[in-house]
């Protein structure tokens, strides 16, 4: 069984369609637990996942309602009822396309490849440096790849239950880069790829970062991965000089996405 993790906030104009795009997966529905994370939405999105339940009997839910915590905290209380092998992230104004998790599944059962952890492309977005797409279509994850650079869409994401395991939950605390910190501690201990397709529709199609969303706020952003930066320092997994070079590394990162935000913005007006 799948477990799909779904954090929503907010989220009444595009929840709908991110249910559906589960529902029509080519694994077949029965394979499902679809966990619901209503974070303190102000708007009417309960009462449209509500209605959706009583409509779709078939389906295998669970609802949960709590106060706002952010995206972690959603995902982490999914994730402590989860009952599944497998565990699938999907955000409310996401999309599946209906074969992905089918696709995903025929990877993991390939004892030859033993993948705990497997990602798809989103958006048609090209992997870039420093992965490389090598055998069967994959792109492997690494630590020291996720220090330069995230090239991992949370919705495009299922893992084992041992990754869970092994790694525990997400920073309840951390509403920025929250999912990088995951992919960092998870990747000390696993064995994680990108499959080369575009599996998932991300956020209405538009740019998956610094646009909408919490990544648009790239200062915070910023912060976030000086955060994740420090812990891999305190715990020892990078050493003083890699340290110091990754902070200069992410200043000025962020400098330049401040500066192609501007452009973009300046453009698109």
């Amino acid at each position: 069984m799948v477990s799909v993790i779904i954090p929503i906030y907010n989220s009444e104009n595009t929840i709908i369609s991110a249910l559906n795009s589960v529902k029509v997966q080519t694994l077949g529905i029965k394979e499902f637990e679809i966990i619901v994370i209503n974070d303190g939405s102000t708007d009417n999105s309960q009462s449209l996942v509500e209605e959706y339940i009583e409509q779709n009997p078939e389906m295998n839910f669970q609802l949960l309602n709590q106060v706002n915590k952010g995206v972690s905290s959603a995902r982490n209380s999914g994730l402590k009822i989860a009952k599944g092998e497998y565990i699938a992230l999907l955000d409310a104004d996401d999309e599946w396309m209906p074969e992905k998790t089918e696709k995903q599944i025929s990877y993991f059962k390939n004892t030859s490849l033993n993948i705990d952890f497997l990602a798809t492309k989103g958006n048609d977005k090209e992997i870039l440096y420093p992965y490389s797409i090598g055998k069967n279509n994959l792109a492997e994850i690494t630590f020291r790849k996720l220090l330069l650079r995230n090239e991992i869409l949370a919705p495009t994401v299922m893992f084992k239950r041992k990754v869970l395991e092994n790694t525990g939950f997400f920073d309840d605390n951390q509403r920025h880069a929250e999912d990088v910190n995951y992919w960092m501690r998870a990747s000390l201990k696993n064995k994680m790829y990108i499959l080369n397709e575009s599996l998932v529709f991300v956020g209405g199609g538009k740019r998956t970062f610094g646009v909408s969303g919490l990544s648009s706020n790239l200062s915070a952003m910023e912060k976030g991965f000086i955060k994740n930066l420090k812990e891999m320092y305190l715990l020892k997994n990078i050493n003083s000089i890699q340290y110091l070079s990754l902070r200069f590394f992410y200043k000025a990162k962020y400098l330049f996405l401040l500066c192609r935000q501007f452009y973009y913005n300046l453009n698109t007006k």
